[in-house]
């Protein structure tokens, strides 16, 4: 009997021994950048629940709170630490053994972090509108709604800073993509200005070999910082640079390890602008679009184009993309859309050389390295406005310009999409209405003064009341 009790102890300690070494073995078999992704999603959504503006004690409190799911015990204790191990166990198997189902909701994280941010102070991700500013979007006929948009006042609990972005999905689940950007990007870029701010301060230079070298995925420049009107690179524009540049990358990487969002023929554009202050800073991905309504030295108002159309067509994307063996060209139906395609396979066609997901051509040079520019207001700006292609196919800069200066301010996105609606019913009547998206930025806010808009060809568009002032001066 002695020996049989023997016998069944070896068996057990040489399990526990197999399972430890398995478990060993998966954890290790991770990539460093997996992990080190994970990490990063781990600090965004900490700092995010510890930013005292943002929510209260009590909400940061339970958010930390929800981040250690593996029991009251002290991870310190001996008892923590065994159910550490266990849970560990149970994830690394349950991700092992099924598959992610794009279908399925977001992970209890992503669900957790969404509702609270939902009640964060100034953030807007819904139809409405602020003292400053206006967004709308609206479904178009091909299904659901893959376009997504942010506005976030005090941003990162900085005053006079606002962060906007408007974000365009596509394939099987651009909407989750979409979403799940537009809810992580923001925080990931706060992240990273606060750790090269804190680091600045600490003697350690702001700005990174990455930032102002080349990109490692196409060992190409990353990104030329475009300054508009020829003003000098500051600090804080050299700062945000880097940060929209490191954001971008851990985005992409995440969405590349989610589980529960299939992005390998799924992504989305993400034009995403930081105002603070007179300083405009603007990542871009893809083809959404930045204008900006200003006034000319004439004081007629005009349109400026913020941003670049990242197509396959332009001369710098399409030279990388032929460099890594992917293929561009326009379907017969479409001759005037140059599109994407694996080297040996008919798909996706994907109308844009730069995107988040969409991993299948990620080795066949699609990039998500964001196009960066800068702008530095002035008194004759009055407004910005974000959008998605499904504003630009069918509406021009200038009428979009011209449409948001004669609407009152708190709808002003909502008229440019209703009017792009009406003008796509026209103008491609056999054609799917597209999803549109707008958000518009009021630079001099002021909802009482009627405008009395004068283009550039001296007609002029009635105004409204409340609209915003967009007067000619005499």
């Amino acid at each position: 009997m002695g020996r049989n009790l023997r016998q069944i102890k070896k068996v057990k300690r040489d399990s526990v021994k197999t399972t430890t070494a398995t478990t060993d073995l998966l954890v290790e078999s991770r990539s460093g950048s997996d992990c080190l992704v994970g990490l990063e999603c781990l600090l965004d959504i900490v700092r995010a629940l510890g930013m005292g503006s943002c929510l209260s004690v009590e909400g940061a409190s339970a958010g930390a709170g929800g981040l250690l799911p593996y029991g009251s015990a002290s991870p310190s204790s001996p008892g923590g630490r065994r159910r550490d191990r266990r849970k560990i166990r149970r994830t690394i198997s349950s991700n092992s053994s099924s598959s992610a189902s794009p279908s399925s909701p977001y992970s209890t994280i992503d669900s957790h972090i969404e509702k609270r941010l939902h009640r964060v102070p100034g953030r807007i991700c819904l139809n409405g509108c602020s003292d400053v500013t206006s967004l709308f979007t609206k479904q178009g006929q091909k299904g659901v709604n893959q376009d997504a948009m942010i506005v976030w006042e005090n941003f990162g609990s900085r005053a006079d800073t606002i962060f906007c972005g408007v974000f365009d999905g596509h394939g099987p689940y651009g909407h989750l993509v979409a979403k799940k950007v537009r809810d992580s990007l923001p925080l990931k870029l706060s992240s990273r200005w606060d750790l090269i701010t804190a680091g600045s301060k600490n003697g350690v230079s702001g700005a990174s070999n990455y930032a102002l070298g080349s990109s490692p995925e196409t060992g190409e420049c990353a990104s030329s910082l475009k300054l508009v009107h020829g003003h000098e690179q500051t600090e804080l524009i050299s700062t945000l640079k880097d940060s929209f540049l490191k954001a971008f990358k851990f985005m992409d990487k995440e969405l590349k390890v989610h589980p529960h969002i299939d992005c390998y023929s799924s992504g989305t554009t993400a034009v995403t602008l930081v105002k603070q202050g007179q300083d405009i800073v603007i990542g871009n991905i893809g083809d959404s679009r930045t204008v900006l309504g200003t006034r000319d030295e004439d004081d007629f108002l005009v349109a400026v184009q913020l941003t670049v159309d990242l197509k396959p067509s332009l001369p710098r994307e399409a030279e990388r993309i032929k460099r890594f063996r992917g293929r561009i060209f326009a379907l017969k139906n479409e001759p005037d859309v140059d599109r994407v395609w694996l080297p040996n396979s008919n798909s996706p066609g994907l109308a844009m050389a730069r995107a988040f997901g969409d991993f299948c051509l990620k080795d066949f040079g699609l990039i998500s390295v964001p196009d960066i520019s800068y702008h530095r207001l002035s008194e004759k700006d009055e407004f910005v406005i974000l959008a998605t292609d499904g504003i630009w196919d069918v509406l021009s800069n200038e009428e979009v310009v011209n449409i948001v200066a004669s609407s009152p301010q708190s709808t002003a996105a909502k008229v440019v999409v209703e009017t792009a609606v009406r003008t796509w019913r026209y103008k491609f009547p056999f054609s799917k209405v597209d999803d549109c998206a707008v958000v518009c930025l009021f630079l001099n806010s002021d909802s009482n003064k009627t405008s009395v808009i004068y283009t550039a060809n001296n007609s002029i568009v009635p105004g409204n009341d409340n609209g915003c002032s967009l007067m000619r001066l005499d």
